[in-house]
This record gives structure tokens, C-alpha cells and sequence, in this order.
């Protein structure tokens, strides 16, 4: 091997990504390959951490009534050169206009010649609070909102706000061929892309024109995309792959005892749980949740399916979530009380509940089926049947969302390092047909999430959340399992490598010794 050839990084990836314009998808296999590496952002996240740091903007201010961010751009940014565009000018305002009135305008000429969605912004509501951006100079821009939104610097940071480039989309619209913006993408980021197999391999080279000189340690960067756990694990042990992503905790073992490999880990920024459909009889009763959720055996879940590899879950965010209340404690596993408190509610013996079971591995929870087989044999004790159902998973959401389910297991990483992210999402009642599977609609904790998103004290905010927790852990929407541990498999010529608590590789800044 060559010492050129040594400077190249290897990763065996878990699935193809949906394509390369990160604002038209949510999953962290499309961002890993794009966002991470291709683009940037005007802020980002510094790399294995929560915490905000320039980007593509060297410095912003925030009016006093919160509701205008005025961005001041970094100078001498290029966009990538290669064989299907030289750009003539470097990053300006233009771009960042261009990336996000396309977002949140349906009138925009580009998203007109490229009909598609942009489901993030939509979902966290950008493109009805969004009034206005403006390009003020060529190097400063202005975002004007309708009303505060506390954690907007924090989704400036996430993969969907990376930034295009406006010369190429023009060009592209010119030429007729819009599309390739999500195939042939171009950017700012440290990676270049070159060539892309559809579930095989993804090429990119170090982009030496970089602004950020000190995180360009690699001359290339291979994504080899291998959809099988087990033959990541072989493909790291035999030196075909440096880093992998996802192994499966049975492999782990096997993992550490090879002396060439090292294993990164740390607690995940994530959450599996057992939502009650609070709609639906008998769950809309407090009893009838609090007996279901004294009955789950949560030690003996976190040994079978977790493996030794999770913590058992006591508030609905991860304890490194700034704002999580160290004060809630968990009910007490008891299947006698929980008997009793059936009965108090008037429960029959035998009373049937559909139990939804995961059908595909996710950080959050490695293995759904066996997760379901687990609480069904506990609530059995307390004369609870619960009819085990699944659908295959986009199908399995769609019905979720919609509350066909009784009881359904599902889970959540995080997106941005803010409170919001988990008590909004999940728990609020705007988010009842969207991630809010218990459709749980509580007056005093929706009240204290919404005023947390629109004040920006932190003391406040998480004066707020620590209120919010205590209602949600008195009125059980739904039961929290786990969190699970991530790790990262590599071999030991690997340095620098930071696990994200958002579940993304990133590769800036890693070297190979």
C-alpha cells in the first residue's frame, strides 16, 4: 500500500443514501453522505458535541425581541471546482438566500422546475414562522420570524440548513436538468464528491481549497456501503474498512478481542419507549397506565435486548440533555400493586390490548420483536393480553400516526441538543398526528413546553422543562426503556474520530496514523 493510498478513510456505511441535497430528507444515512461531508452550515455543531459554533457565518446578533438574526458571513469560502462546474465567484449572501427561500417557498423558480418537499423545515414549522430572508450585503444576512422560536440557532446547525451553492442552480436551471442538484451536488465542505453506486460505494476527494485548513487530514474518503451488521464486522477485521457504522451488540465481543481494533463508545443522545394510545379505553385511564408501566421488567429488557448495552430510562430526553430533572424516579417494578390498581379500575382479567412491535433495528432499540414478546409475558402476570401486531415500518408509522395502535413501541434521537426536540416533538399536542403516538394532550405541560420555546433565558427554559418532566412522569403518556449505548467499531489507525450525540459520521478532522 502506498503512502498516498494510506491517507484514505474508509467507512462501511449501513444503506445507500436517498440522495445529495440534504434539505429533501430526514434520515442520518442521507446526511452522513452529504450534509457531513459535502456541505456546510452557516452554524454547526463542534464535532461530538451539542454546542453551537461558527459555520459558514462568523458571527451573528440577535434583536432584542428575538425575532431577527442577522448573520455576518465568512469571506473567501469556495465552492467546489470539479468536472461538471467551476464556480466564478466565492460564497456570498446569494447562496444562503437561495437555500432557504427554496425551502419555504413554493413560488421559488428552482423548486418550480424541481417539484419536491422539504420535510424538516416543514415539520418544525420554518416555512410558516420564516417572514423573510434577506440579503443585506454581499457578506451579511437577516432571517426575520414571525414569533420567537428559542431553539433556531440550533436547527441553523442541523444537516437540512447546509448550505448550495446559487450559480450552480442556476446553471443547472438553464441547462433544463434541476435534478442534478440532488445527484451531482456541490458545496463548501471539506469532501469533494466524485462518483456514487447505488448500494455499493461512494467516492469523494479532500477539498484542498477548504477554509478550514486544520480539519483536512485525508486525501480521499470511501463510503462502502454494506447494509449487513455482520459483514461490516468481518469487512473491519479483515482491513477492508476503517470505521463502521451500527454493529449489532452480539458482534461487539468478538470486536474487542482483535488487538487491530479499538471501540469507541459513549451513552446515546436517544430514547426507546412504549407509547399508550390515551385515546383509546382502557388507557385513557391513569391507573390502567401506571399498572401496564410497573409491570415492564425494565432491568430484564435492558439485559436481552440492549445486551449491556443501554441504561434504563427515567424522563422522556437522555440525562446529557441540558434541562433533564435528576429528581424523577422511576415507579417501582411491582406486578402485585400493578394487579391491584387493575382492579381498582375496573380492568377484567383477560382484557386484550394490541401491542405494537418494531419491525426494523434502530439505535434506539436493537430489537423490537423480542422487546414485545418481553412486556407481553409481563403484562400476561397481571392478566393483560397483548396481541402483538406489526407492519413493515414506513406503513407501521403511517398507522401510528394515525392512533390505530393501543400500545406501539417506538423511539427518538436527537436532532439539535435542544429540550424542545424531545417535549415538543414527542409530547406536545400540535405534534398529535405527527410524533405524539400517546395523542396525549396536557393543558399544564403543553403550556410549559410552548412558553419554553418562546423565551430564550436558559434559567427559564429549564425552570420550564423540569416542570414539564414532572407532569409527564405523573400522567405516564408512555413508559421510558432505555437508552441505548452507541458505539463505533474502527480500526486503530483511526484518530481523532468523535461519536455524534445525534447518531452522524463525520470524518473532517480524522486522521490515519
Amino acid at each position: 500500500m502506498n503512502a498516498h493510498a494510506a491517507k484514505t478513510l474508509r467507512f462501511c456505511s449501513e444503506g445507500s443514501p436517498e440522495g445529495f441535497d440534504p434539505g429533501q430528507f430526514t434520515s442520518g444515512t442521507t446526511f452522513d453522505a452529504s450534509a457531513e461531508t459535502i456541505y456546510n452550515r452557516l452554524v454547526q455543531f463542534e464535532r461530538g458535541g451539542t454546542h453551537v459554533e461558527p459555520g459558514l457565518a462568523e458571527k451573528w446578533e440577535v434583536s432584542t425581541d428575538g425575532l431577527v438574526y442577522t448573520f455576518k458571513l465568512r469571506k473567501g469560502v469556495k465552492f467546489h471546482t470539479t468536472d461538471f462546474f467551476k464556480p466564478s465567484r466565492d460564497f456570498n449572501a446569494d447562496d444562503v438566500v437561495f437555500t432557504f427561500d427554496r425551502m419555504v417557498n413554493k413560488e421559488n423558480p428552482f423548486r418550480k422546475a424541481y417539484a419536491t418537499e422539504f420535510p424538516y423545515a416543514t415539520d418544525m414549522g420554518m416555512d410558516d414562522n420564516l417572514a423573510k430572508v434577506e440579503k443585506v450585503d454581499d457578506y451579511t444576512v437577516k432571517f426575520t420570524l414571525k414569533k420567537v422560536d428559542a431553539p433556531f440557532l440550533q436547527n441553523m446547525a442541523m444537516s437540512f440548513a447546509s448550505i448550495l451553492s446559487a450559480e450552480y442552480a442556476d446553471k443547472l436551471l438553464k441547462a433544463g436538468k434541476p435534478t442534478e442538484i440532488n445527484t451531482a451536488p456541490i458545496g463548501t465542505g471539506p469532501f469533494i464528491f466524485k462518483s456514487y453506486q447505488k448500494d455499493s460505494v461512494i467516492r469523494y476527494v479532500a477539498n484542498k481549497n477548504y477554509w478550514k485548513k486544520a480539519d483536512l487530514k485525508l486525501d480521499g474518503l470511501v463510503f462502502s456501503i454494506t447494509s449487513d451488521a455482520a459483514v461490516r464486522a468481518q469487512k473491519l477485521k479483515a482491513g477492508e474498512c476503517d470505521v463502521v457504522a451500527h454493529p449489532k451488540p452480539a458482534d461487539l465481543a468478538g470486536l474487542k478481542e482483535d488487538a487491530k481494533l479499538k471501540i469507541m463508545s459513549q451513552s446515546g443522545f436517544n430514547l426507546g419507549y412504549v407509547s399508550y394510545n390515551t385515546t383509546k379505553k382502557p388507557l385513557d385511564n391513569l391507573m390502567v397506565r401506571q399498572a401496564l408501566d410497573m409491570a415492564i421488567n425494565k432491568k430484564a429488557i435492558l439485559d436481552a435486548v440492549y445486551q449491556g448495552a443501554g441504561q434504563a430510562a427515567t424522563n422522556p430526553m437522555p440525562p446529557t440533555q441540558w434541562s433533564y430533572n435528576t429528581t424523577l424516579k422511576d415507579a417501582a417494578y411491582s406486578p402485585e400493586k400493578a394487579k391491584e390498581l387493575l382492579k381498582k379500575a375496573g380492568v377484567a382479567e383477560g382484557t386484550e390490548v394490541t401491542l405494537w412491535a418494531l419491525p426494523v433495528q434502530r439505535p434506539y432499540n436493537p430489537n423490537g420483536k423480542l422487546m414485545a414478546e418481553m412486556i407481553q409475558a409481563d403484562w400476561k402476570k397481571i392478566g393483560i393480553n397483548g396481541k402483538i401486531t406489526t407492519y413493515e415500518w414506513g406503513e407501521y408509522l403511517k398507522r401510528g400516526k394515525a392512533g390505530e395502535h393501543d400500545v406501539i413501541l417506538l423511539g427518538w434521537t436527537g436532532d439539535n441538543g435542544d429540550p424542545d426536540n424531545w417535549l415538543g416533538t414527542l409530547l406536545s399536542c400540535d405534534a398529535i398526528g405527527g410524533n405524539n403516538y400517546s395523542r396525549w394532550c396536557n393543558k399544564e405541560f403543553n403550556d410549559a413546553v410552548m412558553k419554553g420555546k418562546q423565551v430564550t433565558d436558559i434559567k427559564e427554559r429549564t425552570k420550564l422543562y423540569m416542570k414539564a418532566q414532572e407532569v409527564f412522569k405523573k400522567e405516564v403518556p408512555f413508559t421510558t426503556v432505555a437508552h441505548s449505548t452507541v458505539h463505533v467499531p474502527m480500526r486503530k489507525e483511526v484518530d481523532g474520530f468523535k461519536v455524534s450525540p445525534f447518531g452522524l459520521f463525520s470524518f473532517y478532522g480524522v486522521s490515519l496514523k
